[in-house]
């Protein structure tokens, strides 16, 4: 098992402040095994619900019974699948003295969102977990970059045994798991859809380039987008928006959440074929920001990219209160300031840009820029 102290710290304070707090995140990314190690630390006593076992369903037949007595921390694992409970936390939650606390796992889909948000609101927190970071595998950022942060893949005996996994996963997604979530699409166009989206990965959202390949509207495809983005498997990432007079880009960006996940659909199997794939600029780019963001802190929505039309860009653009922390991305041992950055320094008021590269060493570029070694990103990026 490998611990993830950083969510279980996370998710400890949040159930310090509230009385519900759910772990959102993909099939398989390790929501269960993450809730059993926050068990771990609890000083009091823990109740444990796998609502995927018939026998704990069977004890919740009469929720308010079997909830009501209980003290300590309560899990809830796949919650999503009673409904029905979250009328009755709604009420276990606001009860004066708050005898136990309530920890929720569920696969991440716009019904488990819609569900804990319209019967919790105000009582709820919720805390994305992803794959795994640098942090938490000894620094194996080419296993990582490669096999991608699903813990089954990332800890599979061969290569070829994590890419089958992974396959197996995709055909799982589409074929089982979209329809249990109400959502009607034909399992082979979603999948085709989510490889061309592949081939997209790091780039800004084109829609009706996307739909004239399908032969259906631009609004079908975004719905498609809606659905990979709403179960956390394909991230998209906002534009900011720092100039009115400028002709900003104002599209997002879309990248494939889980580098494995891309590189499987993909059909790169390998550490050969990936260095030789033409995606392997847009993989690193996008398996860098996910490694920045995780060891930032960084919430989602305090995320962006900048470009405008003229050719000016920032990889991504990281925004606290007033401070303002700029990254760019770059496959190459030997990075250098261009006028790109030193118009972002500017028009975006950046405290600090940072060059993330491929090299094996920190150092000084300009005033205010740095080149940051991925292989020294843990030693060199303080979290925010």
């Amino acid at each position: 098992m490998i611990p993830r102290r950083r969510h279980v710290d996370h998710l400890r304070l949040l159930l310090q402040e509230f009385p519900v707090v759910g772990i959102l995140g993909p099939r398989q990314v390790g929501k269960t095994t993450l809730a059993r190690q926050v068990a771990v630390h609890e000083g009091g006593p823990v109740h444990f619900f796998d609502l995927e076992d018939p026998r704990d369903v069977a004890r919740l037949a009469d929720p308010v019974l079997a909830l009501e007595p209980l003290e300590g921390l309560v899990i809830l694992d796949e919650v999503q699948r009673v409904p029905d409970l979250f009328r009755v936390l709604r009420v276990l939650a606001d009860r004066p003295s708050a005898p136990a606390r309530f920890l929720l796992s569920g696969s991440a889909s716009p019904p488990f969102l819609r569900q804990t948000s319209e019967s919790l609101a105000g009582r709820v927190a919720y805390h994305e977990l992803t794959g795994l970071a640098l942090d938490e595998v000894a620094g194996d950022g080419d296993r990582l970059w490669l096999r991608g942060g699903f813990p089954r893949a990332f800890l599979a005996t061969t290569d070829a045994a994590a890419f089958r996994w992974l396959g197996a996963l995709v055909r799982t997604h589409v074929e089982r798991d979209l329809p249990e979530l109400g959502l009607r699409l034909a399992p082979e166009t979603i999948r085709r859809f989510w490889t061309m989206l592949a081939h997209y990965h790091a780039q800004i959202w084109n829609g009706a380039e996307l739909a004239r390949a399908f032969s259906v509207s631009e609004s079908t495809v975004r719905n498609y987008l809606d659905v990979l983005v709403g179960t956390l498997m394909v991230r998209r990432l906002s534009p900011w928006h720092a100039n009115m007079g400028k002709r900003e880009v104002r599209s997002p960006k879309v990248y494939l959440a889980d580098t494995g996940l891309l590189h499987r659909l993909l059909a790169v199997f390998d550490r050969e074929d990936l260095l030789s794939h033409p995606k392997v600029g847009a993989s690193w780019e996008g398996f860098a920001l996910d490694q920045v963001v995780a060891r930032l802190g960084a919430e989602h929505e305090e995320c962006f990219f900048w470009a405008v039309h003229t050719g000016a860009e920032l990889d991504l653009l990281v925004v606290r209160g007033g401070l303002r922390l700029g990254f760019e991305f770059k496959r190459t041992s030997a990075p250098h300031l261009t006028p790109s950055m030193r118009s972002a320094l500017t028009v975006l008021g950046l405290e600090r840009l940072d060059v993330v590269h491929a090299g094996p060493d920190t150092f000084p570029l300009a005033p205010k820029v740095r080149a940051v070694a991925m292989a020294r990103l843990l030693q060199d990026l303080d979290p925010l």
